[in-house]
């Protein structure tokens, strides 16, 4: 089973907002922690929206949140909204044109793997993956200073000459 980027960015927003639930997190704000691209994540934080995982308000001084509890968010309920397809082979889509398919015993045994992957999945919560040290690296306080700035930035930076005028 492989987990698309945009699965695993989802589940990163879900434990940053998790960690954080004193108050409203912004996109730029993940972006940056994460050091992952702002439009992504933009497209991330919609879909969560819009699947019901969090809340988001626009405007200034908006944000996102949790629209429920840590520990009422199953990892696979996420994993089966955010992932666009589930098929670990053709034939497990409508237009297999495999030779094999109609007789295959191969189909049910992947099947079979994929139920138990989710099945575990589901037996966790976003609350059971985010301990003490975890949430202690990811809180940030509205008082806290900023964080430094992404690698790419840092690196960016690095390469230009400051401006001597």
């Amino acid at each position: 089973m492989h987990i698309t980027q945009h699965t695993d960015y989802a589940l990163r927003v879900l434990i940053y907002l998790a960690a954080n639930t004193d108050r409203l997190v912004t996109i730029a704000e993940v972006s940056q922690r994460f050091d992952i691209s702002r439009s992504h994540l933009m497209k991330v934080a919609n879909q969560l929206v819009r699947e019901g995982f969090v809340d988001g308000l626009r405007g200034k001084g908006g944000g996102l949140r949790l629209a429920r509890p840590a520990a009422q968010i199953a990892i696979g309920a996420v994993v089966r909204r955010m992932e666009r397809g589930m098929e670990l082979v053709e034939c497990f889509g409508h237009d297999s044109n495999c030779l094999l398919t109609p007789n295959c015993k191969l189909k049910g045994v992947l099947a079979t793997a994929l139920e138990a992957f989710l099945h575990s999945l589901d037996r966790v919560s976003l609350a059971e993956v985010l301990e003490a040290p975890q949430r202690e690296l990811l809180y940030l306080a509205k008082h806290d200073a900023p964080h430094p700035a992404p690698r790419r930035a840092r690196a960016r930076a690095a390469r230009t000459p400051p401006n001597v005028g």
